[in-house]
């Protein structure tokens, strides 16, 4: 199969910086007609409401609402009223689609986690819809703005979102009434007047045809119902065939005695006469996640070549069956009114099993192309690099900030593919594999932190697939990634409750390495409860199984966890005791920087139990295997807390000595860093502290 180097070429790069979700929705040079429903919809605005009336204030922003059926340009109605009265909310527009193109609803948490994410706030991860909703209520009573919610599934949708403050405002696209939201004002979308019909199928076909002969192309626009995606096919076949008369169309479309909606005949007759890369290539387009195509993406369903992919979605677009997105990558959209014609196309033209390979090919190819995303940011790895160059060219990215970009912009329907690849349930291997190198290329690209919301998603798909093939090892590992995100975000009773699960699970797979990690995980959530008593039993479980293979580093790290932990709990003499096999594990570990903070650790438990002199010469011994460790940032921490030692024995003229010393080592450094805020050294962090990491640990 021929294939180019991934597609950066003629992309519109926007310069704003800001979130998807903020972007400004381009200027609709192609909108026609509707001039009354927009007046009456801007009217609506300002009119006063019943609370109003009555003299109360508005429970809520004003929600304009836009109903209709699919294919009568309701989002188009919708975008263009935003784009007239945006400048009266200085706050901006935020936008997010509240059904999926299968008819889907989508989960309240997953829409305000997107408007959120818009604002350019953190939304925790595996925050559920009431957490959500009132942090996207909390974050919009202080602004001013315009929230579009396109395809509204039902008024439970709407309400989750809307925000408690009259100074924003709401336009929803529904296909029906938004019942039990009060004060809803609709506006219900019928088909284009003739004037608008006319010009619209005019802008498709070209002006020759219809200013010759007007009264055919009105007999047109009243055979397609005046509805705009049906005007926009007619136009593209007519766009395909300058030779045809617009009654020609009209007389065909007369004959055809179906009793279709004028989309559905429309539909067929275009269809129809489709050349065959396009004919084969259009109804495979309803298995694109999210209804988003681009050329990899139509490449791997149609088994073609990028460059024929693309030419065949730009005919496509002319012809009326695609919406090219305004974007800084090549990108279409299936238009939702088509999807459900797609789908029966796609059944009716192909046995379940070539429906089943071309989903395969999406997915593998979108694997790979993910794997080519996170190998550009490892190019100081030799490994890195000769994976990198044995991928195809049409699979390279030619910089980390185009592969950047190529995931910010493709990450709606790279987190759809993973949904859609789990609820499939026979391309379980696929799906694990392109989870694993989602979550790889998120954290490289975006960092652990950044892209915890969606790690939490692909997390949870990673458990679903793990429990239902019966792979504990996997589910061992989602848990333990879960339980680490919920551990972040502050929910530790619900980490606690993964974490053993977790440990279960890899009981089960015989896998010392998630058990021991998961034993590691309790402690720290009990100590987080503190629940030092637990934690202490907890740790000293991992410890026990970390000698037995004698894994001498982690058993050093964790004499130092449960020494942390008799700390905390004010028994200084057992802390001591765990300090000093910390020591003596870092010692016979030959690691010089361990034994300097194990020292430090020791001396501060010999402070807190009442022996500064002991403490003192302790931390002076500590600051010496740091210097020999040649840890700058480290001596200098030590320094201070010697510093602070002499303080409280008295000698406030050596503990001056020892701060300017640590000031100095600070002032030395070549990176330019802070100061430590804190006098304190922290403790060795443990298993909590692990890169999070996917449930399948091969590329």
């Amino acid at each position: 199969m021929a294939d180019q180097a991934v597609d950066l070429g003629g992309a519109r790069v926007s310069g704003t910086g800001r979130p998807p979700a903020v972007e400004a929705a381009p200027t609709d040079s192609q909108f026609l007609g509707r001039t009354r429903e927009l007046k009456e919809l801007r009217a609506d605005i300002d009119r006063a409401g019943l609370n109003t009336l009555a003299g109360r204030k508005a429970p809520h922003a004003r929600v304009l609402l836009v109903a209709g059926r699919p294919g009568f340009g309701r989002t188009a109605l919708a975008e263009e009223l935003v784009r007239q009265v945006t400048d009266g909310y200085p706050d901006g527009v935020l936008r997010t689609r509240l059904t999926e193109p299968d008819g889907t609803r989508v989960p309240v948490e997953r829409a305000a986690r997107e408007l959120l994410g818009g604002l350019g706030l953190p939304a925790p991860a595996g925050a559920d819809e009431d957490d959500l909703s009132e942090t996207l209520r909390e974050a919009l009573a202080d602004r001013r703005v315009v929230l579009l919610l396109d395809d509204a599934a039902d008024a439970e949708q709407v309400d989750a979102l809307l925000p408690d403050t009259p100074d924003s405002l709401v336009v929803a696209v529904s296909g029906g009434p938004l019942t039990g939201i009060s004060d809803v004002r609709p506006c219900t979308l019928g088909g284009l007047d003739t004037k608008s019909a006319v010009d619209l199928l005019e802008r498709f076909s070209g002006s020759v045809r219809i200013t010759v002969d007007p009264r055919s192309a009105e007999g047109l626009a009243e055979v397609c119902g005046a509805q705009p995606a049906a005007l926009r096919l007619a136009g593209g076949w007519l766009a395909a065939r300058p030779s045809v008369a617009v009654s020609d169309l009209a007389k065909q479309l007369r004959a055809d005695e179906d009793d279709s909606p004028p989309l559905t005949k429309i539909f067929k007759l275009s269809y129809a006469s489709l050349p065959t890369a396009a004919a084969r290539t259009l109804p495979l387009l309803a298995l694109a996640p999210a209804g988003l195509v681009d050329p990899h993406i139509a490449s791997g369903l149609a088994g073609c070549s990028v460059d024929t992919a693309r030419s065949t979605l730009d005919d496509l677009v002319a012809l009326g069956f695609l919406h090219e997105v305004d974007s800084t990558l090549p990108q279409y959209e299936v238009p939702g009114c088509l999807q459900p014609l797609l789908r029966t196309l796609a059944e009716s033209q192909e046995r379940p099993g070539e429906l089943q390979l071309a989903r395969a090919r999406m997915l593998e190819r979108t694997v790979r192309l993910l794997q080519s995303c996170r190998a550009i940011t490892e190019t100081d790895s030799p490994l890195a690099r000769e994976k990198l160059l044995a991928m195809p060219k049409a699979l390279r990215f030619p910089t980390p900030r185009a592969a950047e970009e190529w995931l910010r912009v493709r990450r709606p329907a790279l987190l759809a593919a993973a949904r859609l690849a789990v609820a499939d349930g026979e391309l379980d291997t696929l799906a694990r594999r392109l989870m694993s190198q989602l979550v790889r290329a998120l954290v490289a690209h975006f960092g652990t932190q950044a892209a915890a919301p969606d790690l939490y998603d692909l997390h949870g798909l990673v458990l679903d697939v793990a429990e239902r093939r019966g792979l504990p090892r996997e589910q061992a590992a989602a848990l333990l990634n879960l339980g680490d995100l919920d551990a972040r975000t502050g929910r530790t009773a619900a980490a606690l409750a993964r974490y053993r699960a977790a440990l279960d699970a890899g009981r089960r797979a015989n896998d010392p390495y998630a058990t021991g990690r998961a034993m590691e995980s309790v402690g720290a959530a009990h100590q987080e409860l503190e629940d030092y008593e637990r934690a202490a039993d907890w740790y000293g479980r991992a410890l026990a199984q970390r000698l037995a293979r004698d894994e001498r580093e982690d058993a050093a790290r964790l004499y130092g966890r449960i020494a942390a932990v008799h700390t905390f709990a004010g028994r200084y003499g057992e802390a001591l005791r765990n300090w000093s096999s910390a020591l003596t594990g870092h010692r016979r570990l030959g690691d010089v920087a361990g034994q300097a903070r194990a020292l430090s650790e020791m001396a501060r438990v010999q402070e807190y139990a009442g022996r500064p002199e002991e403490a003192l010469r302790t931390c002076q011994e500590a600051a010496e295997w740091a210097r020999r460790a040649d840890d700058v940032r480290l001596q200098a921490a030590i320094q201070l807390r010697i510093a602070d030692t002499l303080e409280r024995l008295g000698d406030p003229a050596a503990a001056r000595l020892h701060r300017g010393a640590a000031e100095r080592l600070l002032d030395d450094l070549d990176d330019g860093a802070p100061a430590p805020q804190t006098h304190e050294i922290e403790p060795e962090q443990g298993a909590n502290a692990c890169e999070i990491r996917s449930a399948s640990a091969k590329d």
